[in-house]
């Protein structure tokens, strides 16, 4: 035995609209642009045009994640990719850099499950934690992500390069609203 735990399969489960979460494949990568411009749609309903519009990761953003097998998907039952998330490392511990799903299909869990691989792929690998950066008032990032078990982190908290993202994120804009980094300890990590 390693002391790695083994990667779990049991939570993820074939359901009507496809799965399980399964690698992206380079020919999707548009695809994926695709359903993060209509996940991104539903923010025009909270006065936040700006996010609506704009453009999701470079094709070349993609491809890198896809490269590397940290880019998975849940596909529909023709094998068509309906939500995403990529996986960076930031400071040596995985981050969330996106993850999306069609609002054709909300309210199923998918993005649920995508974390939840996430997770297991990162505990697989020997992390301790996970992280990303959210819109604290928006009721599907902040709010969603404490349902999960994520929590905020101080700013005093922030690791250099949680801190680059967030300098980043301000630069493009995103704190008009508020945003803020969050962390789970996958340790303690409910899936399901």
């Amino acid at each position: 035995m390693t002391g790695i735990e083994e990667p779990r399969t049991d939570f993820v489960m074939t359901c009507p609209d496809g799965g399980p979460v399964r690698l992206a494949r380079e020919h999707e990568i548009g695809a994926l642009q695709e359903i993060e411009r209509r996940a991104g749609a539903p923010f025009a309903e909270v006065n936040m045009v700006a996010i609506a519009e704009d453009e999701p990761p470079a094709a070349e953003t993609l491809r890198e994640f896809v490269l590397v097998d940290r880019a998975w998907v849940w596909p529909d039952a023709a094998d068509r990719p309906i939500g995403y998330l990529i996986l960076g490392i930031v400071d040596g511990q995985p981050h969330i850099d996106q993850v999306s799903v069609d609002p054709a299909h909300a309210g199923r869990r998918i993005g649920k499950r995508l974390i939840d691989h996430a997770v297991t792929w990162s505990k697989a690998h020997g992390f301790r934690e996970i992280t990303l950066t959210t819109f604290t008032q928006v009721p599907w990032n902040g709010p969603y992500y404490e349902r999960l078990g994520f929590t905020y982190l101080a700013a005093a908290e922030e690791t250099p390069g949680l801190r680059a993202i967030r300098a980043e994120e301000s630069a493009n804009g995103l704190d008009e609203w508020p945003r803020a980094c969050m962390h789970a300890d996958l340790d303690t990590w409910v899936f399901g």
